[in-house]
């Protein structure tokens, strides 16, 4: 590549990307020349900032053209920028649950590993190319691996990091196996040119390669979004993992999962011929995906009803609102994109803040048992009210914003044709059964007795996160047309519907 091709691209496109890059560049080298005695807490300033200036730059390139560079392998359009801006709010709000952490702890790596992984998903976002995808897919995976064992002098962080690397790397192996048949069929590693040889091979003896392209990518992709069978992993490394990594993984690594997994599947097998007349390839694997919703809903809800460890708890409770997510999959329409893009937005908040709260209560008993929650409201109104609207979102109750998102889905699911009625069905079961485990942790909260004498007092930082993540919560529970006019006034949902999948 030459100088004048290389100053031809428009690299403003990128500006968000060059935003967490350089501050992740400069804070490496800033805990590097610092010295040790110079307090690390003031990273979390720096990389708070970059978070912002990088979605204000994302905000400004809401409605633009779509636009690619570097040989066609980098692309900003509608999708990319949407997404994108659910990964920063989820940054920040990792980062702001970090602050308190890292007061203690004051290792500097979490923030420019952080803002790494970041990085990486969202080149995930805007990749056009399957080569950008792995690289993209990497740099969160390698980041993440570094800061699950941050807490090098925890026997249970070293435990997971290793279990993380190790199924991290199987997965890793398995979408590149996935892609590797995708390139050996095609001949390309550019999405919109696999898109457009594809076609061709169907009803031909590379039929079955097709097929199996598409389900080692799938299987790889399951890994990282912790779908059953390959969920094994999750509890584990959530358990093992400091609490700030552990809502990373739950926020940011998750929402970079399905985002990939929309990108991938979308635009190479949306349109595609099905294996039968009058369906699309993504229909005819809809009931293959869907049995694989539905076992991650029920058994990811039963396994949560054993859980006594609170992050064990949300790791089973992540396992199955995985499988909430796949259903917009299975039931492909026009409202895919907008259901999953709010319940993840809405999944961030309230999972956000309910790792919060255990954190807040793990610092203070030092137990991440059920029974640290024991009498709460007695101890802290404030902070039970709280954890109760997390639950009550959690659980998809009305009048939070978790019953607006698991009600999108359902609608958006019954609006197909023909409609997925068991599936939905089962997804209604699951929640219902999800309501024992959350309001468990109610009860304890409300009616049992006190016995931990103590008052909880929280850092200021703590207290606006919680209240952002609990008003957010409110808000969009009574007002979702908050966030939605806001996707539909920005993002034209019939136009990035059709550039994914329903153009042939």
């Amino acid at each position: 590549m030459d100088m004048e091709t290389l100053l031809a691209y428009d690299w403003g496109i990128m500006a968000p990307e060059f935003t967490i890059i350089i501050v992740a560049t400069l804070l490496s080298l800033m805990d590097l020349f610092l010295p040790n005695h110079f307090p690390r807490k003031w990273f979390s300033a720096f990389a708070a900032m970059a978070v912002l200036l990088a979605f204000v730059f994302t905000i400004g390139q809401l409605g633009q053209e779509a636009n690619m560079i570097l040989y066609d392998t980098y692309r900003l359009d509608l999708f990319a920028t949407s997404f994108k801006l659910l990964l920063l709010i989820g940054a920040g709000l990792v980062l702001s649950l970090a602050a308190s952490y890292q007061r203690k702890q004051d290792q500097g790596e979490f923030y420019y590993l952080l803002l790494t992984a970041l990085l990486g998903a969202m080149m995930m976002a805007s990749s056009a190319d399957l080569i950008t995808l792995f690289v993209g897919l990497e740099l969160l995976s390698i980041a993440s691996y570094i800061l699950v064992g941050l807490d090098k002098h925890a026997l249970k962080s070293n435990e997971s990091a290793m279990k993380y690397v190790i199924n991290g790397g199987i997965s890793t192996a398995i979408t590149l196996f996935g892609f590797s048949y995708l390139y050996g069929l095609t001949g390309s590693t550019q999405l919109t040119t696999i898109s457009e040889i594809l076609p061709s091979l169907i009803r031909t003896p590379a039929q079955g390669l097709v097929i199996m392209a598409f389900i080692m990518t799938f299987v790889g992709l399951a890994f990282k979004i912790s779908t059953v069978p390959f969920h094994m992993w999750t509890p584990d490394v959530y358990e093992g993992a400091p609490i700030p990594v552990t809502a990373f993984l739950s926020i940011v690594s998750k929402a970079a999962g399905f985002i990939i997994i929309l990108r991938v599947f979308l635009t190479l097998f949306g349109a595609l011929e099905g294996l039968s007349l009058n369906e699309t390839f993504m229909q005819s694997m809809s009931l293959w995906i869907g049995v694989l919703a539905a076992i991650t809903m029920v058994l990811g809800n039963i396994l949560a009803l054993r859980q006594h460890n609170m992050k064990r708890l949300f790791a089973y409770s992540s396992v199955a609102h995985a499988g909430y997510l796949l259903v917009p999959l299975v039931a492909l329409s026009t409202l895919t994109l907008e259901n999953i893009w709010f319940y993840l937005l809405v999944y961030m908040f309230m999972t956000a803040g309910g790792l919060a709260v255990i954190f807040v209560l793990y610092e203070k008993h030092g137990t991440l048992d059920l029974e640290m929650f024991t009498g709460l409201y007695k101890r802290s109104p404030a902070l039970a009210i709280l954890m109760t609207i997390f639950l009550l979102s959690l659980a998809g109750i009305p009048g939070t914003a978790g019953f607006i998102g698991k009600l999108n889905i359902i609608l958006g699911a019954l609006s197909t044709d023909p409609a997925p009625i068991i599936l939905v069905s089962i997804m209604i079961a699951a929640t219902v059964l999800s309501y024992v485990f959350y309001f468990g942790i109610l009860v304890q909260i409300y009616f049992r007795s006190n016995p931990f004498p103590v008052t909880i007092k929280l850092p200021i930082v703590m207290k606006t996160t919680l209240w952002i993540c609990a008003i957010a919560i409110v808000g969009l529970g009574i007002f979702p047309n908050i966030a939605l006019d806001f996707y539909h006034h920005h993002v034209d949902l019939f136009q990035i519907t059709e550039m994914l999948w329903l153009s042939e």
